[in-house]
């Protein structure tokens, strides 16, 4: 096949992850990354990044196993590379606890995270409001350090980047053969998605070199992950949220909320806070259709609303975009640009 011009639109950790799987496994595709904004200015540079999922409503649960796994081999091969500390990937030990007894107390993910287990009564006497706990070693996967070598390694597999504001896919199928959309948030406007809405989260960065482990409460809005160089406190689930400001009263009921679990971190000291726009969706948009742009097909691969699952699930679904965009060629190999 001929050189086939591939854009991928969106550089956070999804876009990034399904333009190096492109690359790298179909070498006769050009591939260019185009985003407004690249590390250090996206969601997922703020995001805590640790490994674990919820399930999605409409999605078959075996094809969420295996985005989880896929992300999951994939990371856990790069903690214990020589890469590691480059790409701020680690493992990460700890507990997740629930104020009620959850109904699965086996979730699917936790036969591809190591050593997973029901806390002892002895662990669970450390958080005397809950009521069941789950412990289990998994990976934590820092973006500001994951994205700049997951762009490194685009560009050495070839890869090309363009910081530009992409408005219009019509428009851009003019000069690409195939169209990967993984603009998250962008996708209201750029493909007129009224389903994907914004979750606002936002976290403290604190300098607690003591605390080693993860803790999380299940219901998703307290939770202290630390990392190689602070701690993130979080933190908020705010749906339909669109501001990007610095809550005080946020920051203040974080700090209670996470203290209250690790009284700890009241030693702390406070490096920064953040705010992030998740991609809420109801179940992600992995799947392929075709537009007519003068009078050529022009292929368009949608991979995003993962909503706070960005990371967990970044690999599993950028493998299955590359298919999508792989099965596709070969049925409809492109014709050429007038």
């Amino acid at each position: 096949m001929k050189n086939v011009k591939v854009a991928v639109v969106g550089a956070g950790v999804v876009g990034l992850s399904t333009a190096v799987c492109i690359a790298e496994v179909l070498p006769y595709c050009s591939v260019t990354i185009i985003a407004d904004k690249f590390s250090p200015d996206t969601t997922s540079d703020g995001a805590a990044g640790i490994l674990f999922a919820s399930e999605f409503p409409d999605i078959p649960l075996e094809r969420q196993q295996h985005w989880f796994k896929d992300t999951f081999d994939h990371l856990y091969t790069i903690a214990v590379s020589s890469q590691a500390s480059e790409a701020g990937v680690l493992l990460s030990s700890g507990y997740q606890i629930f104020k009620e007894i959850p109904s699965d107390k086996t979730p699917f993910w936790s036969k591809y995270v190591l050593g997973f287990r029901p806390m002892t009564d002895r662990e669970m006497k450390r958080f005397p409001d809950h009521k069941f706990g789950q412990a289990f070693t998994t990976i934590k996967c820092e973006c500001s350090s994951y994205l700049p070598w997951l762009e490194k390694r685009l560009r050495k597999a070839g890869g090309q980047i363009i910081r530009e504001t992409v408005k219009d896919f019509q428009q851009l199928g003019r000069s690409y053969d195939v169209i990967v959309n993984c603009s998250g948030l962008g996708s209201r406007s750029l493909v007129g998605d009224a389903e994907v809405y914004p979750v606002r989260g936002q976290v403290l960065k604190v300098h607690a070199p003591w605390l080693k482990n993860f803790i999380r409460d299940g219901d998703g809005k307290t939770y202290i992950y630390p990392g190689s160089s602070y701690v993130t406190a979080g933190g908020t689930r705010q749906a339909d949220d669109w501001c990007l400001e610095v809550n005080k009263m946020d920051s203040e009921g974080i700090l209670e909320r996470c203290s209250r679990l690790e009284p700890s971190l009241h030693g702390g000291q406070i490096l920064g806070e953040w705010v992030g726009l998740r991609p809420g969706r109801k179940n992600p948009r992995v799947e392929r259709e075709w537009m007519q742009v003068k009078g050529r097909q022009v292929l368009l691969v949608h991979n995003y609303g993962h909503g706070g699952w960005g990371i967990t699930l970044s690999w599993g679904t950028a493998l299955d975009a590359l298919g999508l965009v792989r099965q596709s060629l070969h049925e409809r190999p492109p014709k050429a640009r007038l």
